[in-house]
C-alpha cells in the first residue's frame, strides 16, 4: 500500500485518458476514467495508479489493471507544480489507507500489535524520512482516540489492561510531509484472568498447607511465580519458617537457587531469619553458600546480621567460607558484625573459625576499626584480644585513639590508650632483643 519514490508524477488534464478500464471511476464513461483539473496521479511499485482527487482528503480510486498507455505528458517531479493540499518529495512515499493492526499475543493484562505496510523492505536514509506509526485506543465512554504509542518501531504491547474486557484499536500512519492516514480500528477482547500468584502468596503468607495443595494442583499457577516485591513462594516460606510448605513448594519444582530483585535466594533470607531446620534443607536440595547478591554478599553475610549463633555455628561446620568479602565496599562477615550488630558471641565463631581480625575493606578500615565507630566496646575488647592491631589509621590518617576522642568515649579512648601503650612496649622490647 505504499511505494518508494521516486516515480513519475503526472499532472491529469481535464478528460485525459488514462487507459483501456472497464471501469466507470470517477465518472467516466466505460473504457475510460475521467479525471478533473488538477487531480494528481501517483504511480505505485505495483504498477498500478493511484488518483487524488483535489477536493478530497485522501486516494478515492485506484486503477487496478496496471498502467495503461498514458496520452498526458508525463512530468518529472521536480518540475510539477503541485497542488498546495498534497505534496509528494521526490524521495517520499504515496500513503494509503493502512490495515488494522495485526494482533498477536494475548493475556489478561496485555494485547501485542503489529503492522509492517513497508513489507520488511529496508529503511533508506536519516530516520526524519521514515514513515511513522501510531497506535491510537478508543475511549469507549466518548468514542475518541487517543496515542499510546508513536514511534518507528513496527510492533506494540499495550499493557496494564484489565481481564475480560473488549479493546478497540487502530493505526496512524505519518508520512515524512506530514500525511497521515488512519487504519479501520480493531477489536480485541484480554483473556480470562488465571488462577493468580497472588492467591498462592496470600495462602503462603497464611501458612495454609490445603490451599497451597490446591491452587498448585490446578496446574494453573506456576509454582516459582514471584509477588510484587520479587519473592516466590518459597522465599516467603523459607524467611517465615513454614517447614511443611517448604517442602511442598520443592517437591512441586520450584527452584532453590532463584533469586529476588536484590539477588536474594531462599538460603540467604532463611540464615537471616535463623530457621536453622529449613537451611539445612535447602542445602541438601541444592542451595549453595557461594551464591550471593547484587551487593557479593553471600548466606553467611547474612546469617551474621541476623546474629544466630546455632545457624552460624551449624554454617561454618558444613564448609562456609569465613573471610569472603562483598563486592560492594569489600565487607567479610566479621566486618559486617562490627558494623551491623557488635554481637561478641557471633564475632567469636568466626574469629575461631580463622576470620582475619586485621583484614581490610576498600577504604582500609578494618573490623576494630569500625567497632569503635559503632561503639561496640564488648566485641572492641574481643578484638584487641585476638590480636587486631590497635595503632591503625584509617585512609585520612586517623588512628582509633583520635575517633574516640572525637566521640567523647572517654572509657573506650582510655582502653585504646592502655592498648597502644603495651602494644608499643613489646615493639620497643622486641626492638631492643634484635639490637643485642
Amino acid at each position: 500500500m505504499f511505494a518508494e519514490g521516486p516515480k513519475p508524477t503526472l499532472k491529469l488534464k481535464r478528460e485525459g485518458l488514462l487507459g483501456e478500464s472497464t471501469s466507470k471511476e470517477a465518472g467516466g464513461k466505460e473504457g475510460y476514467l475521467r479525471m478533473e483539473e488538477d487531480d494528481i496521479g501517483l504511480e505505485l511499485e505495483s504498477g498500478q495508479l493511484a488518483i487524488r482527487h483535489t477536493c478530497e482528503d485522501g486516494f478515492l480510486n485506484m486503477y487496478e489493471g496496471g498502467l495503461a498507455k498514458i496520452k498526458d505528458e508525463v512530468v518529472q517531479p521536480d518540475l510539477v507544480q503541485m497542488v498546495p493540499r498534497f505534496k509528494v518529495r521526490q524521495e517520499g512515499y504515496a500513503v494509503l489507507k493502512p490495515d488494522p493492526p495485526v494482533v498477536g499475543e494475548i493475556t489478561h493484562h496485555s494485547i501485542q500489535l503489529s503492522w509492517d505496510l513497508e513489507n520488511k523492505m529496508e529503511r533508506k536514509g536519516p530516520q526524519e524520512q521514515w514513515l511513522k506509526y501510531s497506535i491510537e485506543e478508543e475511549d469507549p465512554k466518548v468514542h475518541t482516540y487517543g496515542t499510546i504509542y508513536r514511534g518507528y518501531a513496527r510492533q506494540f504491547v499495550v499493557d496494564g489492561l484489565q481481564p475480560r474486557t473488549a479493546y478497540r484499536f487502530r493505526l496512524k500512519v505519518t508520512t515524512p510531509e506530514g500525511q497521515n492516514a488512519y487504519s479501520p480500528a480493531v477489536s480485541v477482547s484480554t483473556t480470562r484472568e488465571p488462577m493468580s500468584g497472588e492467591q498462592l502468596h496470600r495462602a503462603v503468607s497464611m501458612n495454609d498447607v490445603e490451599a497451597v495443595l490446591n491452587i498448585l494442583q490446578r496446574g494453573h499457577v506456576k509454582v516459582d511465580v514471584p509477588d510484587k516485591l520479587g519473592f516466590t513462594a518459597l522465599m516467603v516460606a523459607s524467611q517465615k519458617g513454614y517447614d511443611r510448605l517448604v517442602e511442598i513448594l520443592v517437591e512441586k519444582g520450584t527452584d532453590v537457587n532463584q533469586k529476588n530483585g536484590s539477588g536474594k535466594d531462599s538460603l540467604m533470607l532463611a540464615c537471616f531469619a535463623g530457621h536453622l531446620n529449613i537451611i539445612k534443607y535447602l542445602k541438601a536440595q541444592g542451595a549453595s553458600w557461594e551464591a550471593r547478591d547484587l551487593g557479593g554478599c553471600t548466606a553467611l553475610h547474612w546469617a551474621v546480621d541476623g546474629g544466630h549463633c546455632e545457624v552460624v555455628e551449624w554454617m561454618i561446620n558444613d564448609g562456609c567460607q569465613v573471610d569472603t568479602k562483598d563486592t560492594c565496599l569489600e565487607w567479610t562477615p566479621l566486618m559486617r558484625v562490627s558494623a551491623v550488630t557488635g554481637k561478641k558471641d557471633v564475632a567469636s565463631l568466626l574469629i575461631k573459625a580463622g576470620a582475619d581480625v586485621n583484614v581490610k575493606d576498600k577504604d582500609g578500615k578494618t573490623p576494630l576499626m569500625v567497632a569503635v565507630l559503632n561503639n561496640h566496646e564488648e566485641l572492641i575488647q574481643l578484638l584487641l584480644e585476638s590480636g587486631a592491631n590497635p595503632t591503625v589509621k584509617n585512609e585520612y590518617g586517623k588512628g582509633l585513639l583520635e575517633m574516640a576522642r572525637s566521640f567523647h568515649r572517654q572509657g573506650l579512648a582510655a582502653l585504646l590508650e592502655e592498648k597502644i601503650k603495651k602494644k608499643k612496649e613489646e615493639s620497643d622490647s622486641q626492638l631492643s632483643e634484635v639490637t643485642q
